[in-house]
């Protein structure tokens, strides 16, 4: 009982820290910064989808027993190729940012010079995976800075001084809704790896079969609400500056929204506590974005043991801090893209796991699937569908600006 409830807590902080990345990060100081108290109601959107989507997800690979992308091969031949590429190429538009991110987490810190911190950063995630208990030490490790980085946004969230009166009115009552938004923050939130992150989790700890169902359920609604937690905290800590009449530069090249608003809400300490929430988001989605995309890396070979997985996902790192190194820093830009496209990925893989829902009892042990759940997880895909369609043209265009 112990070992299921401490998988089942690694699952839900791996879900939840690699969804809380630099592009999480950036994404919601951009957003608040641009749109102030009416990003509440995207927020709110953003985990009624989550949960749809992740209820659905950790549910059916979890009652299956296989991975993503052997799921869609089986239920519709030829679609795991299609998903796992999807979903690796996003983990490594991501990954590049994460790495990113760490560097300047280190620079705000302490000073290190971002390339320098993002390479030490990168070593330090090489190691994890090489390590002989690699499993053990990704658990530790994304519980203990996933509850760092809660505290300190609470911290600054006190000190912002948000206006919370206007924060929860425009939760349900909005001046204005932009799809682009909601597209972009459900992707940095349970679009491309994102998702199946908890779920790969339970299934390499064993966790999976019908008789599991219910405490999978619990943990895929805790996940989700560590998640939305964490960013409306991180919401209100830029919405109490920008309420303030502080001004946040979100145009220029080397632009840093959330940087900009710790700083102004604390001071210098404010700006430490920013590089240290930013290195940890960052460390802790080069783990979860490596280790997910590597997950789907078995779906074109089934000889994949844990060991040359590791190695994989070593490769994989290497390859983003490579990418990095050369392209140097990715502007705010590129970290809302990678959300956004990873938001257009999402209605692929749930189109394919609704249609598991619905058509391939036979693949979970005869459970009796949730026809609520199930009607609900096809609003939920409709309607990414429709958000993609409306968004595709905003999202690329911050490409334009990066």
């Amino acid at each position: 009982m112990k070992v299921r409830r401490s998988s089942l807590i690694a699952a839900i902080f791996l879900m939840a820290t690699s969804a809380i990345g630099p592009g999480f990060i950036t994404q919601t100081a951009t957003f608040t910064a641009t749109m102030g108290a009416s990003f509440a109601f995207g927020i709110l959107a953003s985990i009624v989808i989550d949960f749809f989507v992740q209820q659905n997800i950790w549910r059916i690979v979890t009652l299956t027993r296989m991975r993503a992308a052997d799921i869609a091969n089986t239920a519709i031949p030829g679609s795991g190729y299609l998903l796992a590429l999807l979903v690796i190429f996003g983990g490594l538009v991501f990954n590049i940012g994460n790495i990113a991110g760490s560097g300047l987490g280190l620079n705000a810190l302490i000073g290190l010079e971002p390339k320098w911190g993002g390479l030490l950063s990168a070593i330090m995630a090489i190691f994890i995976f090489s390590s002989q208990r690699a499993g053990i030490a990704i658990d530790r490790i994304i519980i203990v800075l996933g509850v760092a980085m809660i505290i300190l946004t609470l911290f600054v969230a006190y000190v912002s001084n948000p206006p919370l009166g206007e924060a929860l009115r425009q939760t349900v009552l909005p001046d204005n809704i932009n799809f682009a938004t909601i597209t972009t923050i459900v992707g940095g939130t349970v679009g491309g790896y994102v998702c199946y992150a908890g779920a790969h989790r339970l299934l390499d700890k064993g966790i999976a079969g019908t008789e599991n169902i219910q405490a999978i359920s619990r943990a895929a609604t805790n996940g989700i609400l560590v998640v939305g937690l964490m960013r409306y905290i991180l919401f209100l800590a830029i919405l109490g500056v920008v309420a303030s009449g502080v001004v946040i530069d979100i145009s220029s090249q080397d632009a840093n929204p959330a940087s900009q608003a710790f700083q102004a809400a604390a001071g210098q300490f404010g700006l430490r506590i920013f590089g240290l929430i930013l290195w940890a988001a960052a460390i802790t989605s080069v783990i979860g974005a490596s280790y997910t995309s590597i997950s789907f890396i078995t779906v074109f070979s089934q000889k994949f043991t844990e060991r040359k997985r590791n190695i994989a996902t070593i490769i994989f790192i290497a390859l983003s801090l490579l990418v990095y190194l050369v392209l140097g820093t990715p502007p705010a830009a590129l970290l809302v893209f990678a959300g956004g496209f990873n938001g257009l990925i999402l209605p692929i893989g749930l189109t394919i796991f609704i249609y598991v829902g619905w058509c391939r009892a036979d693949l979970m042990q005869g459970y009796h699937y949730p026809r609520w759940l199930l009607w609900l997880g096809a609003i939920t895909c409709a309607l990414t569908w429709y958000m993609a369609f409306m968004s595709i043209e905003p999202i690329f265009s911050f490409l334009k600006t990066a």
